[in-house]
């Protein structure tokens, strides 16, 4: 498909493995410029090289830094100073129960989850208003709507990354830039094989493989224009939530609000 990106400088954080590989690689498909992102050196050389050899013609580049703190932001702004397209996709999950969560994990949780999209888009904002066009993308989650016993600390940073996203939303409405998020359920991962097994945990990362059916889902978010309000209720911006089936487990859409009680979400294009 043609989503008019070519050339477009895209930025994912968090990118050397899971969704955002799965997302750099679309987006490298689709023609745009991009920058993955991980930890560490050797991470990001070994993802950028499997970009490469997949997507020859595309433009690939790679930056380490740890963008949960404040000194891997400066460090990925000086190598990248602007941006068309961010996807704040970086994100640490662990199954613990609430009763042995301390103020540390809450902090830590909050500071990779959360600021490090806030700081990124603040980062990067400026300038997509400036050009009147640019897309920013948080990848929230289901458990952002249905916080999961076992993992509290992490649906409350996902719960605040849906309310960071909309308020920007709102704050740049008419200017040309999107702002959504997308709300993924459990899908395969590398990080996924290490918890599989214990007890209540509900990994929520896709892998290279596993989210090659979601890669339309995420490219659709960043070719459509913006909405009047930024997406509201069952809509993430051209994204629409769809009756979907769990195990058991259903969830419902109607109009523009939620109707959920314990039941998981799926996110699909809308039909064209």
């Amino acid at each position: 498909m043609d989503l008019g990106l070519s050339n477009k400088r895209a930025i994912v954080s968090g990118s050397t493995a899971g969704i955002g590989f799965a997302i750099a690689s679309a987006l490298a498909a689709e023609g745009a410029r991009v920058t993955v992102n991980g930890r560490t050196q050797a991470r990001v050389d070994a993802a950028v090289a499997t970009l490469v050899g997949l997507h020859p013609a595309a433009t690939i580049e790679g930056v380490a830094a740890d963008l949960g703190t404040e000194a891997g932001a400066k460090t990925l702004l000086e190598a990248v100073p602007a941006a068309d397209i961010l996807v704040n996709n970086l994100g640490i999950f662990e199954p613990k129960p609430f009763l042995e969560i301390p103020d540390e994990d809450w902090r830590r949780f909050f500071d990779v989850n959360v600021l490090s999209g806030v700081r990124l888009a603040r980062m990067y904002l400026p300038s997509m208003v400036a050009k009147k066009w640019g897309r920013i993308v948080f990848i929230s989650s289901e458990s952002g709507l249905q916080i999961p016993a076992e993992m509290i600390h992490y649906g409350m940073t996902k719960t605040a990354q849906l309310a960071v996203a909309r308020g920007i939303a709102e704050s740049v409405a008419g200017s040309g830039v999107t702002v959504n998020s997308v709300l993924p359920g459990p899908t395969a991962s590398e990080r996924r094989g290490r918890v599989r097994g214990r007890p209540g945990a509900r990994p929520e990362q896709v892998g290279a493989r596993g989210g090659e059916g979601l890669l339309p889902l995420y490219a659709t978010q960043l070719a459509h224009p913006p909405l009047r309000h930024g997406g509201r209720g069952g809509v993430a911006g051209d994204l629409r939530v769809q009756r979907a089936r769990v195990g058991h487990h259903r969830q419902r859409a109607s109009g523009r609000r939620w109707r959920h009680s314990r039941h998981r979400l799926m996110v699909s294009a809308p039909p064209a």
